[in-house]
């Protein structure tokens, strides 16, 4: 063998190893011309003992780096896919509401099968969902193949156990939802690749996923007790009237925090494929409902902020009113003149549209632009839906959409216009974020402070003496307003007085300074039936009852102490019924 030192290059590690080499080489020659053939030998085992042990020295530290170093295997005991990987999600106090969680999938080889009969038997009734078929297709493919997937720990040494030669495991990621049905809408889902497909797992997906890296976790607005409350309340409900479809929302005024958000029906975010379009509808978000006498609040903040109106002014009722081409009839008529409390309280049509001409319609459109409802919620939810307005803002849609005709917004949109009024006159953002404490949110002024004040005012007026006595609570000031709007029937052309949405805006506590902390509640039914009582299912009757129970139920967690009660303007007798926002 001959080497030249240039053989491999002028670096001084490839000169240093030559020469190391050329000298090895000539001490083979140098031992085999003596003839000492022993030592030629001697030298040659020493050269390989020597490249072992350098390789195994190599690869021991290699190895020890790897465990001490790596990241590889920290945690659940194997690399996630950076890619896939997501971080918690928890509420505001912390409590799990996804997490990613160790699962395995199943793989059968059938060239490695013993016995395919015995191997059949053990796996069907180890794995009751395979079903037959593709458990024989697997068996015959004559190559390894994935049978099923997300197999927890348990499931797999349960498997494991049965000692089945050709069944094999891999690990793979799993989004999990330990809570089910609850909030499922609000938390969403993400699909096998790690990508969020609803709720806050699509809204927050970049948090989420970045969130995978420094094994933190992304809280929530929501605060579970809250959301456990707000569920349970309306679901009651619906089982009462059983009604299409059902929302509830909580939110904090000052901040926009959504702390609880409940859908109707509902599904399970661990098997949102075996959930209906239907039941996965966000319908706080993502539906659009005519929201009847509701409306009438931002119609009397807009007199009151405009000047226009004072509690004290007077409209009459005693007939119906012509605006533009409409012709406004009251439900319960009361044939009278009516303070604006009055019109409030008894959900009048005819003064609710007589304030609006008096507002005008220029100024009153603007209004409506000013509190968010003509836009969709301004929330991170992926699924927020943008209204219908009116084509045309003209004397007949401002007689429409004073009692809410002729709009269709999404329950946040209405929440979110509703806590812009409640909270001194500044429109916020809803957010399903965790805020930090004590954090201070703004907006654009849509009324003044005074307004507010004026409007709780009359809102409690409504729970003490009009058509929301059904959510009073004793001690915690409730106000709202009722709302009933019968449906758009698009095959009849018309209204239909069969179909109807029916809701309860709450706000509590009513009294204390603007900048006190303060709560909006907002429950709706889509389509209630009457219950066995025969009542007709109304805003008063279905919606405002679950409302109280559901503030009587958080109060406590928001630390909303009792107090006296309030008893704003005058006490008028009125029917929970007599809600309607419709022409009748």
């Amino acid at each position: 063998m001959s080497l030249s030192l240039d053989t491999f290059g002028a670096s001084p590690v490839s000169r240093w190893l030559a020469g190391r080499v050329w000298r090895l080489e000539h001490a083979f020659e140098r031992a085999r011309a003596s003839g000492r053939a022993e030592d030629d030998t001697r030298i040659r085992i020493f050269f390989v003992l020597a490249l072992f042990a350098a390789g195994f020295i190599t690869l021991a530290v290699g190895a020890t780096h790897a465990a001490l170093f790596s990241d590889a295997g920290k945690g659940d005991g194997y690399a996630t896919p950076a890619g896939a990987a997501r971080a918690d999600i928890v509420d505001r106090n912390g409590q799990m509401l996804a997490a990613d969680l160790l699962h395995y999938g199943l793989y059968i080889d059938p060239r490695e099968i013993w016995d395919a009969g015995e191997t059949r038997r053990a796996l069907a009734a180890a794995l009751p969902d395979v079903t037959p078929d593709r458990l024989e297709r697997a068996l015959r493919s004559g190559r390894r193949t994935f049978l099923v997937g997300g197999l927890t720990p348990e499931a797999r040494g349960r498997v494991n156990d049965l000692g089945l030669p050709g069944v094999s495991f891999e690990p793979e990621q799993r989004r999990v939802y330990p809570l089910g049905y609850t909030a499922a809408h609000l938390i969403g889902f993400a699909d096998s690749g790690g990508e969020g497909l609803a709720g806050a797992e699509a809204a927050l997906n970049t948090d989420i996923r970045s969130g995978a890296a420094g094994h933190g976790a992304v809280p929530l607005s929501i605060d579970l007790r809250v959301q456990a409350a707000l569920e349970d309340e309306l679901y009651k409900a619906v089982a009462q009237f059983n009604p299409r479809g059902a929302v509830g929302v909580v939110v904090n005024v000052h901040t926009g925090e959504i702390l609880g958000m409940a859908n109707y029906p509902t599904f399970d975010p661990n098997q949102p494929g075996k959930a209906s379009l239907d039941a996965r509808l966000n319908r706080a978000a993502g539906a659009l409902y005519e929201m009847g006498s509701t409306f009438k609040g931002f119609t009397v903040a807009a007199g009151l902020d405009a000047g226009v109106a004072t509690p004290t002014s007077t409209f009459d009722a005693r007939q119906p009113f012509q605006l533009g081409y409409r012709t406004i009839h009251d439900y319960h008529a009361t044939h009278k003149i009516l303070t604006l409390v009055e019109v409030f309280q008894h959900s009048s049509n005819i003064g609710t549209a007589r304030l609006a001409e008096s507002i005008g319609v220029e100024r009153l459109s603007h209004y409506f632009k000013a509190f968010g409802l003509t836009e969709p919620a301004k929330v991170e939810l992926v699924e927020s839906a943008r209204p219908l307005t009116p084509k045309v803002w003209d004397e007949d849609a401002v007689a429409s959409t004073s009692f809410g005709h002729g709009m269709n917004v999404s329950p946040l949109t209405l929440a979110r216009a509703y806590t812009g009024l409640l909270n001194g006159g500044k429109l916020l953002p809803l957010t399903i974020r965790k805020l930090p404490p004590g954090a201070t949110v703004d907006g654009p002024r849509i009324v003044s402070e005074r307004t507010t004040e004026t409007l709780l005012q009359i809102m409690r007026a409504n729970v003490t003496g009009g058509s929301g006595k059904t959510a009073n609570v004793p001690g915690l000031n409730v106000g709202g307003k009722t709302g009933t709007g019968d449906k758009y029937d698009p095959v009849a052309r018309g209204y239909s007085h069969t179909k109807q949405v029916s809701s309860f805006a709450a706000v509590f506590p009513t009294d204390g300074p603007v900048s006190a902390p303060r709560y909006f509640v907002l429950i709706l039914m889509d389509e209630p039936h009457p219950d066995k009582t025969g009542a007709d299912p109304t805003g008063g009757i279905v919606a405002a009852p679950a409302a109280g129970h559901v503030i009587e139920r958080i109060a406590p967690f928001l630390n909303v102490r009792r107090r006296v009660d309030t008893m704003p303007f005058a006490e008028i007798p009125a029917d929970p019924a007599a809600d309607t926002g419709e022409e009748h």
